[in-house]
């Protein structure tokens, strides 16, 4: 590991995404801007009329689609360059531009939905009649007035859109102190050597087979936080309180329910994951207590949750490794799946390497009309070829959802987002399992198996209870002081992890990091979406060609049904726990083919 990142102008070229698929440059992008801009003022000059005969109301749509086209463009390109160097000054002026012209059109739109709601059912159905090119909008709005019980009057949606731009400072106050702003000591590895350590850099480190520096990476990068803890605290009360404003603004009882309706989701399904993990918490502490076994060690603490279990060994996998790999392990999707990926690799969709200023962790952020791209931190472990696997299983989801439906169909919703992921790092697995070389290394690949249901069911639920915990204290009244969100942080850590761990007191403090807890109720998906992705890996390598065309069809559905309807497509239910329960007794499973391993090694 090199001791200093390199500043973005040393990257090499081939390892970065290629922005100017979207724009040539600044000129190009101001000018979208410009131009979307101008169409929404178009689109409020329609206010009052958008109803009045089916003509009119297809000339409209029309219009506000091409709206959705423009927007695309430039908020997805001006957050790419924000987080390719956040501490690049043109980045930073594109992406708040970028953001606040988009409160901006969210104010000049504001009177759609209204509009829209108080026009009759029964005549918008003559209208399809009238003008067969309404359907084409037929999705959008039934979604508009599904949520007709929670939509406001035009003024008011006008005045909540008008808070959208204040609502985003805890979000981007964050992601500057994190990505930007803070800076962490050097530490040195068992050699002398020191390494600069950051947020890109904390788990390969804490995968480390040196305990020591382990232990002293944990506790510099967790003192470092805790300096901060007030500042954090503070940042995720906004958080929290914007979303209790726009709940209660919109008549939800709590700002959970507000979040899963948006995704057309039922409360119920986030209650049977929680209630369901918490039935399976013993399997959490059996694989703890193996944990603790095979690394040998008399107390098991934080800093010893990412070290492999299999010691003495590691896979170091180069990009272009990773590459080919990724090619054979998704072989069984088909060659029409692999021609676009191989595009991906081709044509830089990816900004592979970490940089001085890079946001940390991975994503993949589509453009309707260009490509996928993604952002990774690729560091060569093997926690890395799963990302990118991951990542690539977004950009296909996403890139067969833009290729099968319109703009306003193609978002697929939050909850279903996290399966296409997942799918692909379940199918890396079993490859890797089924050419595993000796009993050794099957024994690292069974390790990592487990690290995906520890990080990705138990973890990702814990942090669903920690937001949901935190966000009932905010609605009661409680104040969410840096003290209070760490006793809370800290006793679901000891819950969860169990008797065989040590919860060291720094790792109360790890909520502090935690990006995702400015998304608004997005973690518990990771975990139902694992579930679903275990069942579907495993059908789409028993039953071959017929599953691949069902899971397809599951990709190609952006948000054109309700996300447990459309996951029914692919053969998994989540309106019951099933899907759930059978993954954690793949867990259960996983974790005696490990004992016996363990046993010879």
């Amino acid at each position: 590991m090199n001791q200093q990142l390199p500043a973005r102008s040393e990257v090499e070229k081939s390892m970065t995404w290629d922005l100017t698929d979207i724009y040539t440059g600044r000129e190009a992008w101001e000018k979208e801007v410009e131009d979307a801009v101008k169409t929404a003022d178009e689109l409020a000059a329609c206010s009052g009329t958008i109803c009045r005969d089916a003509a009119a109301m297809l000339a409209f749509l029309q219009k506000y689609e091409e709206l959705e086209l423009k927007t695309d463009r430039f908020y997805g390109y001006a957050a790419m360059l924000h987080d390719q160097d956040t501490a690049d000054a043109l980045g930073q002026e594109l992406n708040q531009k970028a953001q606040s012209v988009m409160v901006q059109i969210a104010e000049k739109t504001a009177f759609i939905e209204p509009e829209i709601l108080a026009f009759p059912g029964e005549e918008l159905k003559k209208y399809f009649e009238q003008e067969p090119g309404l359907l084409r909008y037929q999705v959008m709005l039934a979604e508009i007035r599904r949520r007709e019980a929670h939509s406001l009057s035009g003024e008011m949606e006008q005045l909540l859109a008008s808070a959208g731009e204040m609502a985003m400072t805890p979000s981007n106050a964050f992601g500057m102190l994190e990505s930007a702003d803070l800076k962490f000591q050097s530490v040195k590895d068992s050699s002398g050597e020191e390494i600069q350590l950051s947020n890109g850099r904390f788990v390969p480190l804490q995968m480390s087979g040196d305990r020591a520096l382990r232990k002293t990476v944990f506790e510099a990068y967790y003192e470092r936080y805790k300096e901060f803890r007030n500042t954090w605290a503070a940042l995720y009360d906004g958080q929290v309180r914007q979303q209790i404003f726009f709940a209660k603004a919109r008549k939800y009882g709590s700002t959970f329910e507000a979040a899963v309706d948006g995704n057309n989701v039922q409360p119920a399904v986030c209650d049977s994951l929680i209630s369901c993990v918490h039935a399976n918490l013993d399997k959490m502490h059996r694989y703890v207590s193996l944990r603790k076994k095979m690394l040998g060690v008399e107390e098991l603490h934080m800093y010893d949750v990412y070290a492999s279990m299999v010691k003495d060994y590691e896979i170091k996998v180069s990009y272009e490794e990773a590459k080919e790999l990724s090619l054979k392990a998704l072989a069984p999707l088909g060659e029409d799946y692999l021609d676009i990926v191989r595009k991906a690799y081709e044509e830089r969709w990816i900004d592979v390497l970490e940089n001085e200023g890079k946001r940390g962790g991975a994503y993949s952020s589509g453009v309707y009309d260009v490509h996928p791209y993604m952002l990774l931190n690729y560091n060569g472990t093997l926690d890395d070829v799963f990302t990118l696997v991951h990542e690539m299983g977004h950009s296909m989801h996403t890139w067969y959802s833009t290729h099968s439906q319109n703009i306003l169909d193609a978002r697929y919703k939050i909850f279903v987002a996290e399966v296409a992921s997942t799918t692909n790092e379940v199918l890396l697995l079993e490859y890797l399992l089924a050419h595993a070389g000796d009993r050794q290394e099957k024994a690292y690949l069974l390790n990592h198996y487990l690290e995906n249901f520890k990080s990705t069911v138990y973890r990702q639920t814990m942090f669903e209870e920690f937001e949901r915990k935190t966000n009932a204290m905010a609605e009661a009244g409680t104040p969410l002081t840096a003290q209070a969100l760490s006793d809370v942080y800290y006793e679901l850590n000891r819950q969860y992890f169990g008797d065989d761990m040590v919860s060291d007191p720094l790792i109360a403090y790890e909520w502090c990091r935690i990006p995702h807890f400015y998304y608004n109720f997005y973690v518990y998906q990771y975990a139902t979406s694992f579930c679903a992705a275990v069942a579907i890996a495993h059908r789409i390598l028993a039953e071959g060609a017929p599953m691949v065309e069902q899971y397809k069809k599951f990709l190609s559905g952006g948000c054109t049904d309700d996300p447990v309807s459309l996951l029914k497509i692919a053969g998994v239910d989540l309106s019951t726990d099933r899907p759930v329960q059978e993954a954690l007794d793949v867990f259960g499973s996983v974790i005696e083919e490990m004992e016996a391993l363990s046993e010879d090694l």
